[in-house]
């Protein structure tokens, strides 16, 4: 009796992996501790990444973006030009040029270079996940034994590896890993694959709430609810009934809803009537921005400008600036640089001219990943990957509203635009024929296409 061999062996399975080993370093590398709040090892990585990625192309002799795709996420460059014009020097000018371009174009179209199939996706998908994981329970140790940053003069605030001047790190990495999470449960893969996201989805709702980030909330509430109602009714209420009963076990069974908690919930509602400093901080900056703005409304104060007028704008209700301490980190005061809201540092920086060529650029994503998702929303392969691409997408158009880019954990983002721009402004024949080129014929390359 004879057994039928498998058509491709192992080894040529994983070397169709190959490309995409260069991204998978950064959420490795993003597991580290990191120290200070400048360019980092997994920043190291990233531009490696896109010189490998040029060094392809070239060897490959092939285009390396459709025109749809340069245009869009070329679009952004226009107004950084500009504004980098307008920067107090050349030196901080290049520097704010080259952090957005690495953010919003060039580790975006490396990812869209490099992932060529959906497997590939889903490879990258689960790296989030993974970082997720560990820079929760991380977190959740820090809270646990009061070792992470000052929160209310308590060392409780979850941050990960992050440390205590990147408060947002661990709620980003998490937040991000959630997403990818959430959309591969809600998806049409095999079914212990789906059960093993949903459980890793449920375990990373912990560490999110110990991050005590209201914005981080807020933008994966949203972002899972859209999931859930992209996925079907049927499928919303079962995950709604899984994550009210885990949230009765935590709050009940572990007691994570304590006072502290319970108080920064309370405060969302009370932003309006009742804010705390942070919030009151907030406002004066957003205030500060929308004043730079409307004396110069075209192209902004030029690019990281926004400490040099901040104070010739803002009230006095402003204070001097945030605490940190904890997580290894003395006592120190760290000033407020920036409005803590994407879209308003843009606006003020570089005008209306620079916030409509990013958002543009960012929406002009957003409707074709919908676009796409909605082909393959009933019987089309990659249901999954549309989930995690909109998600992510989703999920950062709702935070710039209260964060900005900055800190070790900002080339994350970079990567998370760029699974959505794989998505968006990719097509599936382009992955079967990859495929093919790769050296995997018949039915096993319309498999690793998938």
């Amino acid at each position: 009796m004879s057994h039928a061999l498998p058509l491709v062996p192992l080894p040529r399975r994983a070397a169709a992996l190959v490309p995409v080993l260069p991204l998978l370093a950064v959420p490795v590398l993003l597991a580290l501790p990191t120290t200070g709040d400048g360019a980092g090892p997994a920043d190291v990585v990233s531009a490696l990444m896109v010189g490998y990625c040029a060094l392809r192309l070239l060897r490959e002799r092939r285009r390396p973006l459709s025109p749809v795709a340069a245009v869009v996420l070329g679009l952004p460059v226009v107004g950084l030009a500009l504004a980098a014009m307008g920067a107090a020097s050349p030196q901080a000018g290049l520097g704010g040029l080259c952090r957005y371009l690495q953010v919003f174009v060039l580790v975006p179209a490396a990812v869209l270079v490099l992932v060529r199939r959906r497997a590939d996706f889903r490879v990258l998908a689960w790296s989030f996940v993974g970082l997720a994981l560990w820079q929760g329970a991380v977190g959740v140790h820090q809270y646990v034994t009061g070792t992470g940053a000052s929160y209310q003069g308590e060392t409780v605030r979850a941050v990960g590896t992050f440390g205590a001047q990147d408060v947002m790190g661990m709620a980003t990495a998490v937040s991000l890993g959630l997403v990818c999470a959430a959309g591969i449960a809600l998806g049409r893969g095999p079914g212990r694959q789906r059960a093993i996201a949903a459980g890793c989805a449920l375990v990373l709702v912990l560490p999110l709430a110990l991050s005590f980030s209201r914005g981080a909330w807020i933008a994966t509430a949203l972002t899972c609810a859209v999931q859930l109602a992209l996925a079907g009714l049927r499928r919303a209420l079962k995950v709604g009934a899984a994550v009210a009963a885990a949230g009765v076990v935590l709050v009940g069974g572990f007691g994570v809803g304590t006072a502290m908690l319970q108080e920064r919930i309370d405060s969302i509602a009370a932003v309006a009537d009742a804010p705390d400093q942070s919030v009151v901080d907030r406002y004066t900056l957003w205030a500060s921005a929308t004043g730079m703005w409307r004396e110069h409304p075209l192209t902004g104060v030029g690019l990281k400008r926004f400490p040099e007028y901040r104070d010739g704008y803002a009230t006095l209700a402003l204070s001097s600036g945030s605490d940190i301490e904890g997580a290894g980190e003395a006592y120190h005061k760290q000033a407020l640089l920036s409005p803590h809201s994407m879209y308003l540092l843009v606006l003020s920086e570089q005008g209306l001219i620079g916030l409509l060529t990013l958002a543009g650029s960012l929406l002009a994503l957003l409707v074709c990943a919908v676009r796409r998702l909605l082909r393959v929303r009933r019987r089309g392969p990659g249901f999954d990957c549309a989930l995690v691409a909109c998600g992510l997408l989703l999920w950062q158009l709702t935070d710039f509203v209260y964060g900005d880019i900055g800190g070790p954990s900002t080339v994350l983002t970079g990567m998370a635009l760029g699974l959505a721009a794989w998505w968006a402004l990719t097509r599936d024949e382009r992955a079967r024929d990859v495929a093919g080129r790769d050296g995997v014929p018949g039915r096993v390359a319309e498999d690793v296409a998938r």
